[in-house]
């Protein structure tokens, strides 16, 4: 069957299943809308709704909104909470560049809102208009209600008998008393309470949490507190945190999200939170304060209360795609307001572009989406006083029409933006597309995620490296990856766990994963876990099965936080928090995801966190282990001494040859006396030197600590073989002596 005839067959199908008469209107059904009262003219900039006094000295909120394609706009006000509100409609008359506006006296802080948007329905064309759905203002400030994703919800007939063409026939139904609203908000903070911490990207050490994860089982917070905004901002929260030393939280998602239909009809809902759809809205459901407007306010005090105590607050931005999914997905904002403006499409115009494996993909090349998402990331940072962003599959928002291009229309905006390029910005370097794997390829300014440091050093730990080529490079700042267009070590975002995968505890306890909860069939999660269990499957009561598990999670804590770059950890695995095996938690807001917090008093992971501890404030005290530059392993001195050098357990330097031998054993020499640059004053930096050995071998290893001009002496700083029994650093050993390193051990040793 042709298009046109296709369409043609569907409009008599639906003009029968609707059972009332409908106007044709380019091929496609159209219901007519009730009358409404125009707006005063307003200002189409900014976009969205601001309260504010209008010339007349009255009151009132301006609304703005880019349809560029719509034959008409209908503002939606309701009165009253919950689906039984009444709905006032205000037509916007006034058009300018694609912005519909108008100015409304008497609407006031705290009002729910939303868009009823007119169009031609063509799906063919990519044009999917429908004044029956209640759309979602993508500049809303605060969003009241939840998405629970009936069929009304969706712009064609969801349960269509031909499946094939379901998204072509247009769904009449109201959708307003199933979706949540907008809130208007009124945001005259000036921030000048406030003081940003302003950490150089060197010093970072970067803590992943989730907010409601994170404090949702904490026994000091109190429990109306626990899950939200307020409860990461209690001083409970925020101890831990100075006490472990970090520098900054980066926060999964805490945009207005949405869930999935397939988790809901599960009885399972989006616990990670990469399914946005409101671009300005601190997620609602983590207020305890109230959801209409109250969440704003609730949100800037956690990021002062961070901010106070020296923590930078840094946010995880989903930009590439929405909760809208593809062609059969919910009609909640986007779509019903620019389809083929907002989404890339296919050259069948009915279906998406998905570069995210979500669905649908922005389509960032046009101005207004480019404008949507740099107006948010501003105002994230003016308004909202957040530090930095790290952005899920970045390589998706870098491409220009198809390819990943590094001079994409985004990343130059963001290079040239005066707010934006002075915050922290990650990006997460791949996407799902053709050419997405964009690992050492983002421009300065930029910092990547670099999962070949986390493949690297989960490979060295669980002894599968045929050499330790890969290695070395990591532990140094990754220069084959980072060393070109003036990038710096700290370009390296290094990391073990994320969110996405095994926690630190299961990492040295599973090999399989485990995420049957999740009702997948545990087809679910990677199958590339780079993952050793220890001897035993999951729990187990063996107690040198449980020694070595919590060895092996101290080396690779201990080897994270000595490497050159900025380390990020998890929330929980410093004290040994467990998933049950699962590495695909996103659909899982219960135990198995929150951190529990009786791990904190456990006797068998507290000493964990005490090194963790430990370890990031050595990290603080010497730059030497945070360097702003590249090492350049060459003699700055008449002695021979190198800023870094390399060596064998024969205690001498390696050569070409033993950098592809097989081995588990690694000497990394780091000098404090060549540390390029100077500090405030202008003096050089200088630092004590270390010695770092890795040695991953079953058994245990002699090595030969290196002579003069390397150092006269050592002194163990950390021995992850002894950590447990108790016995303090400051063990010293003359060079040349030959040192015992027990199986699966890193001996830190300060040379003098």
């Amino acid at each position: 069957m042709s298009s046109a005839a296709e369409q043609e067959a569907v409009a008599g199908k639906q003009a029968a299943a609707n059972g009332r008469p409908a106007v044709v209107v380019g091929g496609a059904r159209r219901a007519a809308s009730p009358p409404t009262a125009p707006a005063r003219p307003g200002t189409p900039v900014p976009l969205g709704a601001r309260f504010r006094t209008g010339p007349d000295q009255v009151a009132g909120t301006n609304f703005a909104l880019w349809a560029g394609g719509a034959e008409a706009v209908e503002l939606c006000l309701f009165d009253g909470r919950g689906p039984g509100g009444r709905e006032t409609r205000v037509r916007l008359t006034e058009l300018t560049h694609g912005i519909w506006h108008g100015f409304v006296p008497g609407v006031l802080p705290g009002q729910r809102y939303g868009y009823r948007v007119h169009g031609r329905w063509d799906p063919w064309t990519g044009a999917r208009w429908n004044p029956a759905k209640l759309l979602l203002d993508p500049y809303a400030r605060a969003v009241d209600g939840d998405f629970l994703l009936p069929p009304e919800v969706y712009g064609h007939v969801r349960d269509w008998p031909e499946q094939r063409v379901a998204d072509t026939v247009r769904d009449e139904r109201d959708s307003a008393p199933y979706v949540p609203k907008g809130v208007v908000v009124h945001d005259d903070d000036d921030w000048s309470d406030d003081r940003r911490p302003k950490t150089p990207w060197a010093d970072s050490v970067i803590y992943e949490l989730h907010v409601r994860g994170f404090t949702k089982l904490h026994p000091d917070i109190p429990p109306g507190l626990r899950g939200t905004y307020a409860g990461l901002a209690h001083p409970a929260a925020v101890e831990h945190l100075t006490r472990l030393g970090v520098t900054a939280v980066e926060l999964l998602p805490v945009h207005q999200f949405a869930h999935e239909s397939h988790l809901l009809d599960r009885g399972l809902r989006n616990y990670w939170g990469y399914n946005s759809v409101g671009y300005f809205a601190p997620h609602a459901a983590y207020a305890a304060s109230g959801t209409t407007g109250e969440q704003v306010g609730e949100f800037k005090r956690m990021v002062r209360a961070l901010h106070a105590a020296g923590i930078e607050v840094i946010l995880d931005v989903v930009y590439n795609h929405t909760a809208e999914a593809g062609e059969l997905g919910p009609m909640l904002s986007l779509k019903g307001i620019d389809n083929h403006g907002y989404y890339r499409l296919q050259p069948d115009a009915r279906r998406y572009a998905d570069y995210t494996g979500c669905g649908n993909t922005l389509h960032v090349v046009q101005p207004h989406v480019l404008r949507l998402i740099t107006d948010s990331l501003r105002y994230w940072v003016t308004e909202m006083g957040v530090d930095g962003f790290r952005f899920d599959l970045a390589a998706a928002l870098a491409r220009s029409m198809h390819d990943v291009d590094m001079l994409s229309p985004f990343l130059a905006v963001i290079a040239q933006d005066p707010v934006l390029r002075r915050v922290k910005l990650i990006a997460e370097p791949w996407d799902v597309g053709s050419g997405g794997y964009q690992v050492g390829a983002f421009p300065p300014l930029w910092t990547e995620w670099n999962d070949r440091y986390r493949g690297a050093v989960r490979d060295f730990w669980r002894h599968a490296l045929p050499d330790v080529r890969e290695m070395g490079y990591r532990l140094s700042g990754s220069s084959d990856l980072y060393a070109w267009g003036g990038r710096r070590p700290y370009a390296s975002v290094n990391f073990v766990t994320a969110h996405d995968g095994f926690t630190l505890r299961d990492l040295v306890s599973y090999e399989r994963k485990h995420n049957e909860a999740n009702g997948e069939g545990n087809r679910d999660g990677s199958d590339d876990n780079r993952s050793w269990n220890c001897g035993a499957e999951g729990e187990t009561d063996d107690a040198d099965v449980r020694a070595l598990r919590r060895r092996q999670s101290r080396n690779l804590l201990t080897t994270l936080l000595l490497s050159t770059g900025v380390p990020m950890l998890v929330a929980g695995d410093e004290m040994g928090r467990t998933q049950r095996g699962g590495n695909n938690a996103y659909c899982q807001d219960n135990e198995i995801s929150w951190v529990d917090w009786s791990l904190r008093d456990d006797p068998e992971w507290r000493p964990l966190f005490e090194l963790a501890s430990r370890l990031i404030a050595l990290r603080h005290r010497h730059p030497v282990l945070r360097r702003r530059a590249f090492f350049s392993g060459r003699a700055h001195s008449a002695d021979g001494l190198r800023d870094l050098a390399w060596f064998t357990p024969g205690g001498t330097e390696m050569t070409e040859r033993d950098w592809y031998a097989p081995t588990a054993t690694l000497g990394m020499y780091l000098s404090g006396r060549d540390i390029p640059g100077r500090d405030e004053r202008g003096d050089p930096v200088v630092d004590d030197s270390f010695l770092a050995l890795l040695h991953a071998g079953e058994g245990p290893a002699v090595f030969v600590l290196p002579g003069p001009p390397w150092a006269e002496r050592y002194e163990v700083v950390v021995d992850t073989g002894r950590e447990e029994q108790g016995e303090a650093p400051g063990t010293t050993y003359p060079a040349g002596t030959p040192v015992t390193v027990p199986a699966r051990t890193v001996l830190l040793l300060k040379a003098g």
